[in-house]
């Protein structure tokens, strides 16, 4: 392989490592044979909806639908987010319609491990609630059996996704009771509204404890578990804190277990952890604590928080501890991390989310300078170059040992290293990388204004402006390289903008604009570059003439 082989390899090597897991992301499970019959059986079975009147809660974040029946958290829809497919629509998050099951269930359950609540029917004192003040308290109380009094009770915060779920237990059963609370969220496997080809990130369950850190459980793992018979998915299953939950792109749900500067719902036990899929082939995340005994005659309490809502660093950052783990960089979260924080001081600083991207782009490009400009130098020797290159092609013909060797001493006559290009280039991948995740995965960017025509950084440009000024810019750069002297590639170098650049047309505004503000960045330094080594190239003849 020649030199401009070799730039033209290393060029797109780049630009696959930058789109790889956006291209060609890992593959997700298919449903199951007959699966959305069965989930809607359960869902029917679980709920009673059709012998029930929900509950329904309005607050200035969100608004909620709860099963009056068993309790569950069925419905949530959050006011401040659009939905990805409607703008005029609010995002919903929980929701138990046939398209789609993902619901928060709490329960409680005996030394057998079976539900005491299952046979209970909650009742409401009302059947709407709206949020008047700091915080709502929506209690739902079931008669009593076999001398047990359970009021289970949702405390919804004021400008806040948090919301906290407390089971009161009266004990008038004559003996001590020992009993569990269960806290779960429920599932399908169904993709998130709005996600496709290009838009795509993890979603399922994830735990995080210190013991096993953050940790991702694929759907397809329990599918595996479930068809085996075996509990083999890797993820840590007992611990005293942490948090345990669904996400899926920008959004999260997550029970906490200890919250930050707080107690842990644990106690002095460990937790139970249990991620699986169900007999219903729908999927469950959560854990199981084990409560003090309760003796005759007393009453005791059992809270947790449940987090729903945005995956917005500001909102969980003080939540629990590493909850920003969830945000899905991929596979470079700390330089993703690192890019993310710089990107929010600026905001800060500017007050423009899109504003924040261009000087995020330049401070990158200035630090990154040294590489790029080795980079750059060794591109614009190789152009320098290139009618000599021509010329011993053309010397030397169809003789490939001699036209290697005529090669090699041009270079190290020309003081060309033919490797400069590219290794510089590929040092920087990822720091690539990490911008694109700490820009693809920023809920911030959600419904963020940049100017004029772009009205949310989240979606793609409308009229396609910026995607063009991509396809414009990366032509334009391949005519500042070393011209390829394969016919094969260089129609390639002509075709590759376009190639590339179709699937801008599909990403978010956001991501277009660091890609754009990157390539200019780079043509003015390439084309200074280019300038400079032809005008010392150009007063080197003149030298040698005189």
């Amino acid at each position: 392989m020649d030199s401009k082989g070799l730039i033209t390899f290393c060029i797109v090597t780049l630009l696959i490592f930058i789109g790889w897991e956006q291209i060609f992301p890992s593959p997700k499970p298919q449903p199951a044979a007959q699966q959305s019959q069965q989930q809607q059986k359960a869902v029917a079975a679980d709920s009673a909806l059709t012998a029930t009147v929900p509950v329904k809660v309005t607050t200035d974040t969100v608004q909620a639908v709860i099963d009056e029946k068993t309790g569950d958290l069925r419905h949530l829809t959050l006011l401040k987010y659009n939905a990805a497919t409607d703008e005029n629509k609010n995002f919903v998050l929980l929701d138990d319609q046939k398209a789609h099951t993902y619901i928060a269930q709490a329960d409680l359950l005996d030394d057998r491990g079976q539900s005491l609540t299952k046979n209970l029917s909650y009742t409401a004192a009302q059947k709407e609630y709206t949020l008047n003040g700091d915080k709502l308290e929506v209690r739902l109380s079931a008669p009593a059996a076999n001398g047990l009094q359970i009021d289970k009770i949702y405390t919804f915060t004021k400008n806040s996704y948090l919301i906290n779920v407390r089971f009161d237990v009266t004990n008038q059963s004559g003996q001590p009771v020992k009993l569990d609370a269960a806290y779960r969220m429920v599932r399908d496997h169904n993709k998130p509204e709005g996600e496709g080809f290009f838009m795509y990130s993890y979603t399922g369950p994830v735990v995080y404890t210190p013991a096993g850190e953050f940790q991702k459980v694929d759907f397809s793992e329990l599918d595996k578990d479930a068809e085996t018979g075996r509990d083999q998915t890797e993820y840590e299953r007992k611990t005293n804190t942490g948090w345990v939950g669904m996400t899926q792109h920008y959004f999260m749900s997550t029970w906490i277990l200890q919250p930050k500067n707080g107690q842990s719902v644990c106690g002095n036990t460990s937790c139970q952890i249990e991620v699986k899929r169900r007999e219903d082939n729908l999927y469950s995340a959560g854990t199981r604590v084990a409560l003090p005994e309760i003796q005759n005659g007393t009453k005791q309490s059992t809270q947790i928080n449940l987090y729903a809502g945005p995956q917005s660093t500001d909102s969980i950052r003080n939540i629990a501890d590493n909850l920003e783990l969830i945000k899905d960089y991929g596979r470079i979260y700390y330089p993703a991390t690192a890019l993310f924080w710089l990107m929010e001081k600026l905001h800060g600083f500017v007050g423009n989310w899109g504003w924040a991207i261009v000087l995020l782009t330049i401070i990158v490009k200035a630090v990154l300078y040294p590489l790029t400009n080795a980079s750059y130098k060794s591109m614009a020797k190789m152009r320098a170059v290139a009618p000599k290159l021509e010329a011993l092609k053309k010397q030397h013909g169809d003789d490939r040992m001699a036209l290697q060797t005529a090669m090699m001493q041009m270079y190290r006559d020309e003081k060309i290293n033919p490797l400069g290009g590219c290794l510089p280039m590929l040092l920087q991948i990822p720091v690539f990388i990490g911008l694109y995740w700490a820009i693809f995965s920023s809920v911030e960017l959600r419904q963020a204004p940049w100017i004029l025509w772009v009205h949310d950084l989240s979606r793609p440009d409308p009229w396609f402006i910026l995607p063009i000024l991509m396809a414009a810019t990366m032509w334009f750069q391949t005519t500042l390289n070393p011209p390829p002297t394969d016919p094969i590639q260089a129609k390639m170098m002509k075709i590759m903008p376009l190639v590339f650049s179709a699937m801008f047309f599909f990403f978010p505004a956001g991501l277009v604009l660091y890609y754009v503000v990157n390539n200019l960045l780079s043509i003015a330094q390439q084309w200074y570059i280019n300038k400079t080594i032809e005008n010392q190239r150009l007063q080197g003849e003149v030298l040698d003439k005189k």
